[in-house]
């Protein structure tokens, strides 16, 4: 095997471990993983995520982790340290919710 065969192969090899990681991180939180983080202290926080960076259960219009379509979206949680959420500040003085919100909810 050639030197330039060798590094493409390892190029590639690194590639796809990549994308599949990638992937591996997109998938929704499973019911056990969303658990887990609130016996670690975690809790769900609404209307603190950026667009495309919620955890999961985005309202309608969504589907799960990754899918909130605006940022701050009232009905899209993100899982923050226990005892934070309602001391989160967002842009135009709102703060996170501990329940679901009506505010920035797409059409």
């Amino acid at each position: 095997m050639s030197v330039k065969s060798t590094v493409s192969s390892a190029l590639l090899a690194g590639a796809m471990t990549t994308a599949l990681a990638s992937m591996a991180a997109a998938q929704p939180l499973t019911e056990a993983e969303a658990e887990a983080a609130m016996a670690a202290g975690k809790e769900k926080c609404y209307g603190v995520a950026l667009a495309g960076q919620n955890d999961c259960a985005a309202g309608p219009g969504t589907t799960c982790q990754g899918t909130s379509t605006v940022d701050f979206q009232g009905n899209a949680w993100k899982l923050v340290r226990g005892g934070t959420c309602e001391s989160i500040e967002v842009p135009g003085d709102r703060m996170g919710s501990l329940e679901p919100l009506e505010r920035d909810i797409p059409s």
